[in-house]
C-alpha cells in the first residue's frame, strides 16, 4: 500500500515518553471517566498532563494510576498504525484537536489493545521499550489535575 500523504510535522518527540503519554491517557479515562488531557507537555527528562477532573485523585487513586500504566508497559505490547479519512475517523475519535487544513488521512496509533487515538508524533515499536512510569508530582487547582512523571 502507498504511503498516504500526511501533514508535515515539526516536532521531535522522544518515543518512549510519547508513547506512555498515550498509556496514562487511556488510564486516565478508564479510571476516571474523564477525557484525555487538556494539555500536554511531553519531554525527554519529565513531562506534564492536565486533565480536567471534578475533584483531587486520592493518594490510593494516583498509586493506582501509577500501578496500571506499569501494568500495561508490562504486557509489551505492540504499537501499531493505521490510516483512515477524516470522515471515518469522524465516527471513532474526537477530531476537535486536529488542525486546520490537517489532510484528509489521519493516522490511528494503536497500543495493543489498550489504546487508540489520531497521532502523528513518533512511538517505540512495543511498550518494552518504555521503561517504568513514575509519577514525581501532582496537584490539583480550580478543576485541573496536573501530573508530573518521568520514565525510569
Amino acid at each position: 500500500m502507498e504511503q498516504p500523504q500526511l501533514n508535515e510535522h515539526n516536532k521531535t518527540e522522544y518515543p518512549p515518553m510519547h508513547t506512555c503519554e498515550h498509556i496514562v491517557n487511556r488510564t486516565m479515562v478508564n479510571l476516571f471517566g474523564c477525557g484525555r488531557a487538556v494539555s500536554a507537555h511531553i519531554e525527554r527528562k519529565k513531562s506534564k498532563l492536565d486533565f480536567a477532573l471534578p475533584q483531587a485523585p486520592t493518594d490510593e487513586e494516583i498509586t493506582h494510576i501509577e500501578t496500571t500504566v506499569n501494568e500495561v508497559i508490562a504486557r509489551h505490547l505492540p504499537i501499531t498504525t493505521e490510516f483512515i479519512t477524516q470522515q471515518e475517523a469522524k465516527e471513532r475519535f474526537d477530531l476537535k484537536r486536529l488542525p486546520e487544513g490537517a489532510s484528509d488521512t489521519v493516522r490511528i496509533v494503536k497500543v495493543g489493545d489498550y489504546d487508540e487515538c489520531l497521532c502523528i508524533g513518533l512511538h517505540v515499536a512495543n511498550t518494552s521499550e518504555i521503561g517504568m512510569f513514575k509519577i514525581i508530582s501532582h496537584d490539583y487547582k480550580d478543576g485541573i489535575f496536573r501530573m508530573r512523571f518521568k520514565l525510569l
